[in-house]
C-alpha cells in the first residue's frame, strides 16, 4: 500500500494573505499546506479521500493520472469543493468515477453540484456513480474499507481503515467502540489542529492521547493550522513514533 498526503492543512485559522507570522513566511516547504486530502494506492487501485478546494492543484502537483474512487469523510466545503475537477479523469478514463459517502454528504453534494446530478446533463459535467455508505464495512474495487465514526463537534464524520492503515480527520471525539475498530493499525493518521483547545478538532495533546490508546507503530498528524507552529520545531517535541505530516509525504505500508 502506498499513501501520499495531498494536503495536510485546514481552513481553520487561515490568516489574511498579508500575514507575516513565522509559519506563513517560513521557507520550509513543510510549513506550506493545502487543504487536507490523501491518496491511497492499494492492490493496484487508486483512491482519493476528500476533494477540497485545492484538489486540482494537488492532483497536478502529485502527478496522479488515475482515480478509481473517491471517498468522503463529511460534507464540509473544505473537503468537497473540488468535486467538479474529477471531470478530467472522466475524460481520460472514459467512464464515471464512483463516489462513496454518507446520505447527508450525498444530499449536500446534490445541492452544491446539482448540474452533475441532473437527469438531462449538460455535456462535459462530472460523471459520477454515487454509493451510499454508513457504519458497515464496504468493498471498493475489490478492497475492503472499514468506516469509523468520529465526532466533529456535533457532526458525524467518517474515518477509513484500509488493512493496517487508518485515516481520521476533523474529529474531536472517538467513542470506545469506534476506537476498537482502529486497534491493530500499524499506521494511524489523525487530525491535530493546534496546541490550544478547539471546539471541533483535536488539539495536539488530545491527538497524542488517542495515539497512546491505539499504540500504532507510527502515527502522523494532519489537518494542521499555522497556529501549530513551525514544522521543524514541533517535530522535536513529539514522541519518536509520531510525526507531523506534510504535503507530498509518501508512505509505504
Amino acid at each position: 500500500m502506498q499513501v501520499r498526503f495531498l494536503g495536510t492543512g485546514t481552513s481553520q485559522g487561515i490568516p489574511m494573505i498579508a500575514c507575516t507570522c513565522e509559519v506563513c513566511s517560513s521557507e520550509d516547504a513543510r510549513d506550506q499546506r493545502l487543504r487536507v486530502s490523501i491518496h491511497v494506492q492499494v492492490n493496484g487501485k487508486s483512491f482519493i479521500i476528500d476533494t477540497g478546494p485545492d484538489f486540482r492543484q494537488q492532483i497536478l502537483r502529485a502527478g496522479i493520472t488515475r482515480v478509481d474512487a473517491v471517498l468522503y469523510t463529511h460534507e464540509h466545503k473544505d473537503h468537497t469543493a473540488g468535486l467538479d475537477d474529477i471531470r478530467g479523469f472522466n475524460f481520460v478514463q472514459q467512464g464515471a468515477i464512483p463516489l462513496y459517502a454518507r446520505a447527508q454528504v450525498i444530499d449536500q453534494l446534490k445541492r452544491e453540484f446539482a448540474y452533475a446530478f441532473d437527469e438531462n446533463k449538460y455535456p462535459g459535467v462530472p460523471e459520477i456513480d454515487v454509493y451510499e455508505i454508513d457504519g458497515k464495512p464496504f468493498v471498493v474495487e475489490g478492497v475492503e474499507v472499514i468506516p469509523i465514526f468520529v465526532k466533529h463537534y456535533f457532526l458525524d464524520v467518517l474515518g477509513f481503515r484500509f488493512g493496517d492503515f487508518t485515516y481520521i480527520t476533523d474529529a474531536n471525539f472517538i467513542a470506545d467502540e469506534e476506537l476498537e475498530k482502529i486497534k491493530g493499525t500499524k499506521v494511524l493518521v489523525i487530525n491535530a489542529l493546534r496546541k490550544s483547545t478547539h471546539i471541533s478538532h483535536f488539539n495536539l495533546d488530545e491527538a497524542l492521547a488517542v495515539i497512546e490508546k491505539i499504540k500504532p507503530e507510527q502515527a502522523y498528524l494532519t489537518h494542521i493550522s499555522h497556529m501549530m507552529g513551525l514544522h521543524a520545531a514541533v517535530q522535536q517535541e513529539l514522541p519518536p513514533q509520531v510525526f507531523l505530516a506534510y504535503d507530498g509525504l509518501s508512505l509505504s505500508i
